[in-house]
């Protein structure tokens, strides 16, 4: 059988660019992280700047004004401005992990030849799943869209909750239940692309987090939003969670690249620090235990780095890659969570203190193993595929 990989960008330019991303991440983007966090927020120009680069649509065609990437190439940048505070990532990776894949998966022509240039130029997007009380059970959403008795587009009512971007964002991807229930399972939710400043969309103040400073999210109210009929995402009810799905599995593969890009800025840092930290008259990386931890950390930044070179192998070749992006996303977040606890450790009691980033990294990384889909979530459903293979004779 033949297998068609996704060509993405040139190699020999790709790794040009990367490169130059890796410079910009060393020379921009971490000497202005305190400003970040002061205020919350990631400098306009650096946001212009981001943009200017192609970032926010790194997955778009070039044919429509982006970059082309496969999502080796996507992975590999994500992991790359991963190593710099994670807000840089959020801003942008919405944009090309979530909208940007339900757009090429489920969008129409139109629709693609309406939103890829658009994206492509810096539009920023959110991606509307979770409710005040439904996340990752469908069956209990509330958000509605009902036709417009008045035309041929929708009204949608409702809220949605923990919105990455939603603060600033110029569009949404909302999903929103078209009929009170439906077969085959969850055809009863649909995806509809709603402009943010459509009358009726509003959001509330951003929220206090544990961490990420400068990443925003907070909920968004729909109340009587109207939208035209080709705002429903491939112009089809019921499809909405699967593309929402489907999403989700570059979704994750984002957040997996961005956890193995903060692990390996975490323990860059511990090394400098065990190197410089003198105990008994001679650096701490001297002593046995320190290097345990040191190495078993290493050990398992390189595990995640080649899952995510197997599982985005995989996607270009047009593989099902559920299984694999969930087990990735499961193994690089909860590896993330070790890494950073075992800095802390090596730091000492300066670990716990803020005037050190070690403190910072534990509580950036904390939100890994929650976001785009819990660990003990990934789980059920990898077992869930497991056990159909099985079922099935794979």
């Amino acid at each position: 059988m033949s297998v068609t990989t996704a060509p993405g960008m040139d190699a020999e330019t790709f790794d040009q660019f990367l490169d130059q991303l890796e410079r910009y991440v060393r020379e921009r983007l971490i000497p202005a992280e305190t400003e970040v966090i002061a205020n919350d927020r990631i400098p306009d120009d650096i946001v212009a700047e981001m943009k200017e680069m192609g970032l926010f649509g790194l997955t778009v065609p070039e044919d429509f004004g982006g970059a082309g990437l496969n999502t080796t190439q996507y992975a590999k940048v994500v992991q790359t401005m991963a190593y710099a505070a994670p807000a840089y990532r959020s801003i942008f990776s919405i944009n090309v992990g979530m909208f940007n894949s339900a757009i090429k998966n489920g969008g129409t022509d139109a629709q693609k030849a309406e939103w890829w240039p658009r994206i492509a130029e810096g539009a920023i997007a959110c991606f509307g799943l979770t409710e005040p009380g439904s996340g990752s059970d469908s069956a209990a959403m509330a958000t509605t869209a009902r036709p417009d008795p008045e035309g041929n587009g929708w009204i949608i009512n409702g809220t949605k909750r923990y919105i990455t971007n939603a603060p600033h964002a110029d569009v949404g991807l909302i999903m929103a239940r078209t009929e009170k229930d439906a077969q085959p399972k969850n055809a009863h939710v649909s995806a509809f692309i709603v402009p943010m400043d459509t009358p009726g969309v509003s959001t509330s103040s951003p929220d206090k987090k544990m961490g990420q400073a400068g990443s925003h999210i907070s909920d968004i109210m729909l109340d009587d939003v109207h939208v035209p009929g080709d705002a429903l995402l491939g112009e089809q009810t019921g499809q909405g969670f699967r593309f929402a799905m489907m999403s989700l599995d570059n979704g994750r593969i984002s957040v997996g690249a961005a956890s193995t890009g903060y692990a390996r800025r975490a323990l860059d840092s511990a090394l400098k620090y065990a190197n410089e930290r003198q105990a008994f008259g001679e650096p701490i990386a001297n002593f046995q235990l320190i290097q345990q931890m040191l190495s078993e950390s290493w050990t398992e930044i390189y595990a995640a780095e080649a899952m995510m070179a197997d599982v985005t192998a995989r996607v270009d070749r047009g593989e099902n890659t559920v299984k694999h992006a969930a087990a990735f996303k499961v193994f690089a977040s909860e590896m993330c969570g070790r890494v950073v606890d075992r800095v802390v450790q090596i730091y000492g009691g300066a670990g716990y203190l803020a005037e050190y980033d070690a403190e910072r990294f534990f509580r950036d990384a904390r939100i890994y193993r929650i976001y785009e889909g819990t660990t003990q979530i990934l789980q059920l459903q990898i077992a869930k595929h497991m056990l159909r293979d099985y079922a099935a004779g794979l």
